[in-house]
This record gives structure tokens, sequence and C-alpha cells, in this order.
């Protein structure tokens, strides 16, 4: 079913044949309103004496015609303000965070009506079905047992952050995950010790195949919510299908029903050991659609830019 369900995300894509976009907002501009500025001159013009009236109306007169002529577009479609601002803004330390800000609530997102449905449904899921389960898996199993569930998953998925590193070029990282996957296939028992790590200081690379397409400069497209599988995007969702075809257990050629049983119970245990992360962030947010939306593209953000 999962091997049916992957094949249908990459048809409906290749169907959509949409382009990608990236949005950025941009800044405002700034300007002044010069009839509240001559308003103000007038004003001030009422409280000297007769003798200096002619001379303030010149100068608010020229004032004005100044303020016009800095207004008026240059040959590449800015004002003079602009143009100020924008050397500014060259010059400010703070610039580049701005920007980035920008960035960071730039995601598209004309599916949200769906999208919300889908996070509903998805939230409901994990309150009446998977919290339950995990809970009483975490009742039962030890926390040690748990991690080294995590640790043999990871282990397993060797050949996914394998593969990308040398795809963006991070041979460093290649080199550590060959490491890694030999050190503890070996000496952690088929990767459920990790050994690298705690031993000779081996540290894993996070890599996949949606922040590989990040790397070449493929953008986000839009945010997408999907039922059971959650936050992603049109990028990342090309990405999660690449990276099925580079997993050991798709390979396996597994029967539907141990290739979802396998899956389900990485789910629970994963679930099991974060239990409470997802309640205390839903809790604090006003709105929990749009906080897990943000979250979810300022994370990816990062992992691409690491």
């Amino acid at each position: 079913m999962k091997k049916t369900f992957i094949q249908i995300i990459i048809l409906c894509v290749f169907l959509i044949k949409c382009p990608y976009f990236l949005y950025a907002e941009e800044t405002g501009e700034m300007f002044m309103n010069i009839s509240q500025l001559v308003d103000s001159q007038v004003m001030e013009e009422q409280t000297v004496p007769d003798e200096t009236t002619v001379d303030t109306s010149v100068k608010i007169s020229q004032l004005a015609d100044s303020q016009d002529t800095k207004e008026q577009p240059t040959p590449d479609g800015t004002t003079g303000d602009m143009d100020e601002f924008a050397d500014y803004s060259e010059s400010d330390p703070f610039a580049d965070e701005y920007e980035s800000d920008l960035d960071y609530v730039g995601i598209p997102d004309p599916l949200e009506p769906i999208n919300r449905a889908f996070f509903h449904f998805n939230d409901k899921l994990y309150f009446w079905f998977l919290k339950p389960v995990a809970s009483g898996y975490k009742a039962v199993v030890p926390n040690p047992v748990r991690r080294s569930v995590k640790n043999f998953f990871s282990n397993l998925a060797f050949p996914v952050r394998f593969v990308n590193c040398i795809l963006q070029a991070k041979f460093d990282g290649a080199g550590n995950e060959l490491g890694r996957f030999l050190t503890n296939s070996i000496l952690g028992l088929g990767g459920f010790f990790d050994v690298a790590e705690k031993h000779f200081d081996i540290k894993a690379y996070d890599e996949d195949f949606g922040q590989t397409l990040g790397v070449y400069g493929l953008g986000n497209g839009f945010y997408i919510n999907w039922p059971v599988l959650g936050p992603s995007t049109l990028r990342d969702t090309i990405g999660d299908a690449g990276d099925y075809f580079l997993d050991p257990i798709y390979h396996a050629d597994l029967e539907t029903v141990y290739d979802l049983s396998i899956n389900g119970y990485e789910k629970v245990n994963d679930t099991s050991l974060v239990i409470g992360d997802y309640e205390d962030l839903k809790k604090s947010a006003l709105d929990p659609y749009i906080a897990f939306r943000d979250a979810y593209f300022q994370y990816r953000r990062n992992k691409v830019n690491d």
C-alpha cells in the first residue's frame, strides 16, 4: 500500500504540470506626504511676523518641488527616495536578517482550506489512536530499548543519508555516514547501539533528497499537509518519493501487510519518545495550523542552509 501511495503521489505531481515559485514579500515604499508637509508649514507660518510670510511660502514651494523631483521615476522604474532607502539597506548590518525574516513568512499556501482539513484529521488521529498506542507501548517497553529500536531504524536508513551527502558534495558527511554504518553495524550489534557517536564522536549527517533539491536551488513550491504523513511541501514530497527508493525496506520486497507493520511500529516507537512535544506546541499557539506550518518551513529551510 505504501508503494502504491508513493506511486500515486509521483503521478499526481507530474500531472499537475505547475511551475515552482518561491515567494518572498517585498518591502513597502517609504515616502513623504507632501500635502501634510505643506499644511504643517502653513500652520507654522501663522505664528511668525507678516514680513516673513512670503519667504516661508517660497521655502515651502521649493521643498515641495524638490520632493516631487525626488519621487520622479528613474529609468529603472524606481524613485529617488527608494534609491536612498536601498543605499541605507546596503549599509545596514541588520538588512540580511530582515530579508531572512521576510523569507520565513513567504511560503505559499494555496491549498490552505484542504490543508486545514487534513491537519484536523491528523490531529484527531494522533489523540484518538497514535498517542494512546504509543503511551501503552511506552509503559511496557523501557526507554533504553526504545532508544535502541530508534538507533536500528536510523542505521538501516544509511543509504538515504549517504547518497544525498554525495549529491550535495558533502564528502565529509558521506565519510561519516559510511564510518557510522560500519561501526554501528559491527560493534553496535546491527545498529541497536550508537557506538560511533558515543565512543568515536562520529556525528550523523541527516540529509535527504528534499534537501538536495533545495541545495540545487529548487524552491519549496507550496505547502502541503498530507493525511497521516503530515506537513510537507511540493519539493519535499518529491524528495520523499526519491528517498523511498533508497530505503532498504523497499528493496526487501515485503508483502504490503509486513511493510505497513514495520513502518507503523517505527512510527509508534518514535512517538513514544516525544509524547508531549506536540501538545506543548499546540497549546502555546494561537492558531496551531499556522504555527506548525511556519515551524516546518523554518526547520526545512535551516536543514537546506546548514
